[in-house]
């Protein structure tokens, strides 16, 4: 339910790996203004018609279907508790939207105007005056206060930590509310505000926010639920009467007239459907899959398609994630040598085709990863820091343990056992176990689809070989989702995405603060002092030049620490899909906007002859 800054808003279409930022001076400072950018000035002006990225013409109809996995129980997205239906966020519109093609603007979508304080201390926003709830009402000041306090007194963790330097907010009169912040630097805060989700008082403020419903929402989006069955399906249909479809925000997006989610049991299940022909577009994040999972009729003969899109957002980190709650991995060095275990050329060779790049960075694809030893700009934000960071921040250019061969895996296990020993591990009979008390060296990764275990099995006979033990447990989406929540985890797999302008979601993912709230990003349970220090000072960067370094100097201290054992990453997007649709040629650097495209009527009428002419064929 967020994209791109990880902002609460919604995502009309799959959300794609991937997903930052707020806050300029604008040409007439402290006054009205329609979009905000976190470092110089919005690339769209005053006038500007759509988005460059869009069709502003494309046609408006038909039915896309897509696939989702396990199930679902609520319409409400904004607490903890369920599973929120695929394709929900759409119902619910934010003060101010971004653009896909620029490291961190937003423009007014509610609000109509922006008024940002000569020193950063608070932002106003003027509402649209035709602006609209599902139920015809008027979207009110008074709604944006109460969405501000039910979300962050009765939302997701989130949300507390994201609103916690908001000191103030105050109507100023039906249109026009002002937040005003606490002391300090924080450029995002303008927009961090500008993204949050309004949500209708008059229908929310006599049901209980905290529980999950089934209860159709009243919104204020380009879509409302048409029908649905709870676990099954949901289908969602393009208001035509919508308030915002004539914006510029919005021109050329939403075209598609219905949205409909159907539920699968797992991905293996879905990718069956989607070569039967029962859903239509598939966003594929399997490597093997995407090599050897797509020969079929469909494919050879034309009717689907397959194609990638090149992005330029960061690829975040994916990996291996240590939960440090766990006195087991509470060590560094245990953390560190278990990485030397994972073979990653290997898994590249055999399991993925060699479609991967290894992930090394928290920021990779992009100018904020950190590469090589500190510059020396790098050195004077972490020297004063140097008592609570490894050692090896300084004089190491991080790089996660390689092996091209079964010799360099077999040195990569004796450096392990090294560290191990170290560590206070020692072999008995055949087992690594704790010199003190004879406890053996077992714990548990969790995952919620089938697919990992390919990936991890491969990883646990490694580990065997040093005398762990690893069991793989399978869990369904639900199970996964609430041991997530409650940290109930030894390991499992996480993604942290990242944008091009990181910023306050920095500290759900790493601040102390976070790391005991259920719910909260901070999964491996990370208490850092120093960590904490480095994302206050990227919140508070205040150009893109200083944004750069101390996001490096942050990455440094996060690989530094081994919170992970890295997998890997790809500079592009890979979709698949029946030939139904038209697409922009334009594909922005935040990665392909699925939102954008649209059915193509010829397309879909020859599709239909040629599927009805094959299916003639079988019978």
């Amino acid at each position: 339910m967020m994209r791109a800054k990880y902002r609460f808003r919604r995502k009309v279409w799959p959300v794609l790996l991937g997903f930052i930022c707020v806050l300029s001076i604008n040409p007439a400072i402290g006054a009205p203004a329609h979009g905000i950018a976190l470092h110089g000035q919005p690339k769209y002006g005053l006038d500007f018609k759509h988005f460059s990225y869009v069709n502003p013409d494309a046609p408006k109809g038909g039915e896309a279907r897509f696939a989702a996995i396990g199930s679902f129980d609520t319409f409400n997205p904004f607490n903890i508790k369920g599973q929120a239906a695929a394709g929900i966020g759409q119902l619910f519109e934010t003060l101010m939207t971004s653009s896909a093609d620029e490291p961190f603007s937003e423009y007014g979508l509610i609000a109509e105007s922006v008024d940002v304080a000569d020193d950063r201390s608070s932002v106003t926003f003027k509402l649209r005056p035709q602006a609209r709830f599902h139920d015809g009402s008027a979207i009110t000041a008074d709604d944006v206060l109460f969405s501000f306090d039910v979300l962050k007194t009765k939302g997701s963790p989130a949300y507390r930590l994201y609103y916690a330097n908001v000191a103030k907010v105050e109507k100023l009169d039906e249109r026009q509310v002002k937040f005003t912040f606490s002391a300090g630097e924080n450029r995002e805060l303008p927009l961090i505000v500008g993204q949050m989700s309004v949500l209708s008082k008059k229908y929310w403020e006599s049901r209980d926010f905290t529980a999950t419903t089934l209860d159709v929402p009243v919104g204020s989006g380009p879509y409302r639920i048409e029908r649905f069955e709870p676990g099954r399906f949901i289908v969602f249909k393009r208001d035509e009467n919508y308030w915002g479809k004539d914006l510029p925000v919005q021109r050329g997006l939403h075209n598609v007239d219905r949205l409909r989610y159907d539920y699968y049991r797992d991905v293996t299940v879905a990718l069956e459907a989607f070569k039967a022909g029962s859903y239509d577009i598939r966003v594929e994040n399997v490597a093997k899959q995407w090599a050897t999972g797509y020969d079929f009729p469909a494919l050879s003969k034309g009717l689907v398609k397959k194609e990638t899109f090149a992005h330029q957002r960061p690829s975040g980190m994916q990996g291996f994630a240590y939960n440090l709650r766990r006195p087991l991995f509470q060590d560094p060095k245990i953390r560190q040598a278990l990485a030397y275990a994972f073979d990653f050329e290997w898994s590249n060779r055999n399991l993925f085709h060699g479609q991967y790049t290894r992930a090394r960075s928290y920021f990779d694809n992009s100018e904020l990863a950190a590469r090589g030893l500190p510059s020396p700009d790098e050195l004077a934000v972490l020297e004063p820091l140097r008592k609570e960071l490894p050692p090896e921040v300084f004089t190491t250019a991080y790089e996660p343990p390689s092996a091209k061969d079964d010799a360099e895996l077999r040195s990569n296990f004796q450096k392990a056992l090294q560290l191990l020993q170290e560590a206070g591990w020692v072999f008995r009979d055949r087992k690594l176990v704790n010199a003190k008390t004879g406890e053996p060296f077992r714990f548990e990764l969790l995952i919620a689809e089938p697919t990992w275990e390919r990936i991890a099995l491969p990883f646990a006979r490694n580990l065997e070989r040093l005398g762990i033990e690893m069991a793989v447990r399978t869990v369904d989406s639900a199970q996964y989702e609430n041991r997530e929540r409650s940290f109930d985890f030894d390991m499992i797999v996480n993604v942290w995405g990242q944008s091009l302008s990181p910023g306050n979601e920095q500290r759900e993912f790493w601040s102390s603060a976070a790391a005991n709230q259920p719910g909260s990003r901070n999964l491996v349970g990370l208490k850092n002092s120093a960590v904490d220090q480095l994302v206050d000072s990227v919140v508070a960067a205040p150009d893109r030049t200083s944004l750069v370094t101390r996001v490096r100097a942050l990455d440094r201290a996060l690989q530094g620490n081994y919170l992970v054992i890295p997998h890997w990453h790809i500079p592009y997007d890979r979709i698949a899909f029946w030939d139904k649709f038209g697409y922009p040629t334009t594909v922005p650097m935040q990665g392909v906007q699925l939102e954008s495209w649209w059915i193509d009527p010829k397309k879909e009428k020859v599709l239909g002859q040629q599927r009805s002419s094959q299916l003639e064929k079988t019978k």
